[in-house]
């Protein structure tokens, strides 16, 4: 039997959770809903029940490795993979790959993103151990496909063959991009649409030899620094080789383009947490609709707004609003209409023009 290795992608910024998540200090070493961990913590805690410390990765840009070691200290340092530049997932799951591979050529590999909220952890268990004994003896790739509960357009959807089925996984027939509303209705009326969840499970040989077809020029950047991983030298030849690297995700540089892939089906109380939005969607409301995430707020006449304090030593006193999305740091005060998370990332870009980059 395979042994199963897990690694947890933590190399984002978050930037629409600005400005809150910053360079400094991204969204994945946040705790946004008050519960005491940190993102990258919950997840390491979930995969933690399926996985050994020592198999256990966590891939994150260069600048992060304290903050990991801080947030994650049963984690071995050796474990930590610094990225010098952020080059999507393609080669960020392609180096931790050749990484793992090196030490157990016979790996079965689980790739997750470390800023995810799962409710039903139970049930996360169970999918991920059935997936990992599905790729122990065949070379598929299997992908978590979360079951939807409304038209959603922020998330990625794959499409599964329903005559086609092993147990509960099936043969996924297409993966599609954020669609509009009226796709996404339409997605969810067919039934054979799932949410894309960006979890997936292979083993390193299957995973290999995709790589190696689908994406050659990538492998052979890569691959340069094969010597020199598990070394002192690697951080050097890593840096040499990573900026050759295209930008691509791996749903599109390999699973998009590849024959034998499945899906299985999940309901775990899970959600992305991309914006603010879902921020508000996942937190306890008071009568009027309203969040208050922090301490020292006071919201009369307020009603259905998300309002975030994370400066311990300022109060946040907000009077006759309605559908907004307020949050307040030690640095600076955001206010913007609910639902309107995608201007974020605008904002943010004025704000670093304009302000400065101190502010960012």
């Amino acid at each position: 039997m395979r042994t199963p290795y897990c690694v947890i992608m933590a190399g984002g910024i978050g930037s629409r959770f600005w400005p809150m998540s910053t360079e400094e200090s991204p969204k994945q070493f946040l705790d946004f809903l008050g519960t005491g961990e940190s993102l990258i913590q919950q997840t390491y805690r979930r995969v933690r029940k399926i996985f050994e410390p020592e198999h256990i990765f966590v891939v994150t840009h260069a600048n992060y490795a304290d903050l990991t070691s801080t947030h994650l200290p049963e984690l071995p340092v050796k474990n930590i993979i610094l990225e010098p530049l952020r080059r999507n997932t393609a080669p960020c799951i392609a180096y931790a790959a050749m990484k793992i591979k090196k030490r157990d050529p016979k790996a079965n590999l689980f790739i997750t993103p470390a800023d995810h909220l799962i409710v039903d952890e139970d049930a996360f268990e169970r999918q991920i151990r059935k997936g990992l004994e599905k790729t122990d003896s065949s070379d598929c790739f299997v992908t978590i496909g979360i079951e939807p509960n409304k038209p959603e357009t922020g998330y990625g959807y794959i499409q599964f063959d329903e005559t086609k089925k092993e147990g509960e996984i099936y043969m996924v027939k297409a993966f599609t991009e954020k669609p509009d509303i009226e796709h996404a209705q339409k997605f969810i009326d067919s039934g054979d649409f799932l949410w894309n969840a960006g979890m997936f499970i292979w083993n390193i040989e299957a995973l290999s030899a995709g790589l190696d077809k689908h994406l050659p020029e990538l492998m052979n950047t890569l691959g340069r620094s094969w010597k020199d991983l598990d070394t002192k030298y690697e951080a050097d030849s890593i840096a040499k080789v990573y900026a050759q690297c295209d930008n691509i995700s791996i749903d599109y540089g390999l699973l998009e383009r590849s024959e034998n892939v499945r899906v299985l089906p999940t309901v775990m109380g899970w959600s992305d947490v991309g914006n603010w939005g879902a921020i508000y969607d996942l937190s306890a409301k008071d009568l009027k609709g309203n969040a208050l995430i922090g301490n020292s707020i006071l919201a009369e006449d307020c009603e259905g707004c998300l309002i975030v304090n994370s400066a311990p030593d300022r109060a946040l006193v907000l009077n006759n609003m309605k559908d907004k999305i307020v949050v307040q740091t030690d640095k600076t005060t955001l206010t913007f209409p609910m639902g309107n998370d995608q201007a974020i990332k605008q904002i943010v870009k004025a704000v670093k023009i304009q302000l400065g980059e101190n502010f960012v």
